[in-house]
C-alpha cells in the first residue's frame, strides 16, 4: 500500500516525473523549429524571456503563441485566412509576421471593448480625424479609448526586422475587431493613412479575413478590397470636393498653400503633403519638412 501525503502517492510522483521527461524528450526533438521564429528579436522587444536551455526556450515561445507544440502552431497559423498570404514577402518571413500578429492579439486582450457598433465607430473616426493635429502623447491614448467604445481594439506594435508590414486588421470575435499598426514608415502621413485604411476594412469588408498590409501580389478580389480601403482613407482625410478645389487653386506646390489648405480642412499639413506626393502632384522630395516624424520610445534610430 502506498502512503498518501496530501492525496498524492509515491506512484503519482513517479508518473508525473516520467511524463515530464517524455515531454522534454519530445520537445528536444523539435527545438529546430525555433529557427523559423525570430526569437532574438522577440527577446529584445521584451515579448519573451531568454533561456539558455533550448527546450525551455521552446516552451517559452510556445507559451507566447498559446500552443502546445510546433505542429499545433503550424496548423493554426498556416490555415489563417490572411490576405497577402501568397505574397513573396509574407511567405519568406512567415514566423516573423505570425509573431507580430500574435503580439497584437496579446495586447488587444488587455483592451476592454464595448460590442462592435458600426455607427459609433464612424462617429469615433470623425473625431479621431481631428487628432491628426495632436502629438502622440495625446492622440495615441485617445485613439485607443474612442475605438474601444465602438468595439475596435487599436494596438501599436513595433515591427520585427523581417515583418515588413505597416498594419493589419482582423476580427478577434464577432463583436471585437483589431487594428494593429507598426509605425513602419515613421511619418504622420503614413501612420494616419494606415489607420484609416484599416478602419475602412472594418467598415466595408467581412469578418473572416485578416488584412495584412505589405508589398506583394494579390488576387483580384483582394486588390478590389485594398482599393476600397484606400479610397475610404483618402476621402475621410481629405474630402474629394475640397481636394479638387485645392488642386484647381494651383497652391499645391507651395508650403504656405499646403499649410493654409490643411488648416482649412482641419488636418495635419504632413498628411496633405503625403497625398500630393502619392498622387504625383508634388515631387517626393518636396515639403517633407511639413511631415511629422515619430519614433518608438527608446528607439534612437
Amino acid at each position: 500500500m502506498y502512503q498518501r501525503v496530501f492525496g498524492i502517492t509515491a506512484n503519482d510522483v513517479t508518473e508525473k516525473h516520467d511524463s515530464r521527461q517524455e515531454d522534454k524528450d519530445s520537445l528536444q526533438q523539435q527545438v529546430n523549429w525555433l529557427d523559423q521564429i525570430p526569437v532574438k528579436a522577440m527577446i529584445k522587444a521584451g515579448w519573451i524571456q531568454q533561456f539558455e536551455d533550448k527546450v525551455e526556450q521552446l516552451r517559452e515561445v510556445l507559451s507566447f503563441f498559446s500552443v502546445a507544440s510546433p505542429d499545433q502552431w503550424g496548423n493554426i497559423w498556416s490555415n489563417a485566412p490572411v490576405y497577402f498570404r501568397k505574397s513573396q514577402t509574407f511567405e519568406s518571413n512567415f514566423g516573423d509576421v505570425a509573431a507580430w500578429l500574435r503580439r497584437g492579439e496579446i495586447e488587444a486582450a488587455q483592451i476592454l471593448c464595448m460590442p462592435y457598433d458600426a455607427k459609433k465607430f464612424k462617429e469615433a473616426l470623425e473625431y479621431i480625424r481631428r487628432l491628426t493635429l495632436e502629438p502622440p502623447q495625446i492622440f495615441q491614448s485617445e485613439v485607443v479609448r474612442l475605438c474601444a467604445t465602438a468595439g475596435v481594439a487599436v494596438v501599436f506594435v513595433p515591427q520585427l526586422p523581417k515583418t515588413r508590414t505597416c498594419g493589419a486588421t482582423r476580427w478577434l470575435t464577432s463583436e471585437k475587431a483589431l487594428i494593429q499598426l507598426s509605425l513602419r514608415y515613421k511619418t504622420n502621413d503614413h501612420l494616419w493613412f494606415g489607420f484609416f485604411h484599416e478602419a475602412g476594412h472594418i467598415l466595408l469588408h467581412g469578418k473572416r479575413d485578416i488584412f495584412l498590409e505589405g508589398k506583394g501580389s494579390e488576387a483580384a478580389e483582394e486588390q478590389d478590397k485594398e482599393t476600397e480601403a484606400n479610397k475610404f482613407a483618402e476621402d475621410i482625410l481629405i474630402p474629394p470636393a475640397e481636394f479638387k478645389e485645392f488642386l484647381n487653386s494651383g497652391q499645391q506646390r507651395s508650403k504656405a498653400g499646403i499649410e493654409k489648405f490643411a488648416s482649412k480642412i482641419g488636418i495635419a499639413p504632413g498628411i496633405v503633403v503625403g497625398r500630393l506626393q502619392h498622387d504625383n502632384f508634388l515631387p517626393k522630395n518636396h515639403c517633407n519638412d511639413l511631415k511629422e516624424r515619430f519614433q518608438w520610445t527608446g528607439d534612437e534610430t
